[in-house]
């Protein structure tokens, strides 16, 4: 059994490489063309709230809310995208802090708050069911000409696309195209730090 399991481990590894069609210059000139969904984890955050003297002024619940190189980067990736002038279309967000936090440092457009993309108050627990249809749902809905973008948890993108998640870092993003058969393929994985090198 633990052969079985190792072995559809590598194999479902080796199916997501080969997914990944599109890097650097390639991968800016399609996203300027739009059509993409691009489901990203929100940026870089500690794992506790914070406290009174730490909190930002706006984090009137006191949630989990990004720490220094979570901003950085989020300021960086947004900066990169508008240099790219890749269009952005619709931006649904999960309604924690953090994550609306990722949106609005990045300057990504107004964020839809979706409660299937949040953590239920759950923090880095495992996501429902009901959370993965909806996101593999949303993500076969393409658009023209521009590019939606969902900012979520580890614990989503990994219920809702195990074959494609493994690894995924704070901030990091699928990028998602059409498979030719009415549903997504992975053709791009960027880490939020990357995102200024393909404005370069």
């Amino acid at each position: 059994m633990m052969r079985t399991h190792a072995a559809f481990i590598v194999f479902a590894s080796a199916m997501a490489a080969q997914a990944q069609t599109l890097s650097g210059e390639a991968l800016a000139k399609a996203l300027q063309r739009g059509g993409y969904v691009i489901v990203m984890r929100h940026a870089n955050s500690p794992r506790e709230a914070p406290d009174a003297q730490t909190a930002n002024p706006d984090n009137v619940n006191r949630e989990r809310q990004l720490d220094a190189e979570g901003r950085a980067t989020a300021i960086a990736m947004g900066k990169a995208v508008r240099e790219l002038k890749i269009p952005i279309g619709t931006v649904y967000s999960s309604p924690t802090y953090r994550a609306l936090e990722t949106v609005r440092l990045a300057q990504l457009g107004k964020a839809i708050p979706i409660p299937e993309l949040g953590d239920g108050g759950r923090g880095m627990q495992v996501s429902t069911e009901a959370q993965a249809e909806w996101l593999r749902k949303k993500v076969t809905e393409f658009p023209a000409g521009t590019n939606i973008i969902l900012v979520t948890h580890f614990p989503n993108l990994n219920r809702a696309f195990p074959q494609w998640s493994a690894g995924v870092a704070d901030g990091e993003a699928l990028i998602l195209g059409p498979d030719g058969k009415g549903g997504a393929a992975l053709v791009a994985r960027v880490k939020i730090e990357q995102w200024p090198e393909l404005a370069r």
